[in-house]
């Protein structure tokens, strides 16, 4: 009942704040304040307000409150102990992606010989050729870096 009466309260000075100021010929910010003091008037008639404040006082709804705690802290708990066992690149499946998809360093893609960082990549460039005229990059090597480092986390 007091929640309602407060409500109600808070909707008429603003819609009062908002008489004064399309007074003052501030229309869009008018509308604007009229919106939100409309709000609080909304939720006493839809029911939130009811079902929040019964939800406050309510002893059974604050230890549900409680237990969702608890469960929340249960799972970040087992998740930081399983990324702590697994390493830290580890998914969810346990170890297997971190077999699987780990490279070390120094590792070959597994189709080539040679390491991603060595390869030309250029039309018409042997390995010879690593730049093109100018000392710039080849077009092909603008990439090779980036292509050596995805490679290197397995991507």
């Amino acid at each position: 009942m007091i929640a309602e009466t407060v409500c109600s309260a808070v909707s008429a000075a603003g819609l009062g704040i908002a008489v004064v100021t399309a007074y003052r010929r501030r229309f869009l910010a008018a509308a604007r304040i009229a919106a939100y003091s409309l709000v609080p008037v909304g939720l006493v008639m839809t029911g939130v307000v009811g079902w929040l404040s019964d939800t406050a006082f309510s002893p059974t709804a604050w230890a549900g409150f409680g237990v969702l705690a608890g469960a929340w802290l249960l799972f970040a708990t087992t998740r930081a102990v399983e990324r702590r066992r697994t390493g830290a690149g580890a998914g969810a499946d346990g170890g297997a992606a971190a077999d699987t998809g780990s490279i070390r360093p120094g590792a070959t893609a597994p189709a080539s010989s040679t390491p991603a960082l060595r390869q030309g990549h250029g039309k018409g460039q042997t390995q010879g050729q690593p730049q093109s005229q100018g000392g710039r990059p080849a077009s092909g090597d603008d990439f090779s870096d980036i292509e050596a480092i995805l490679k290197k986390h397995g991507i």
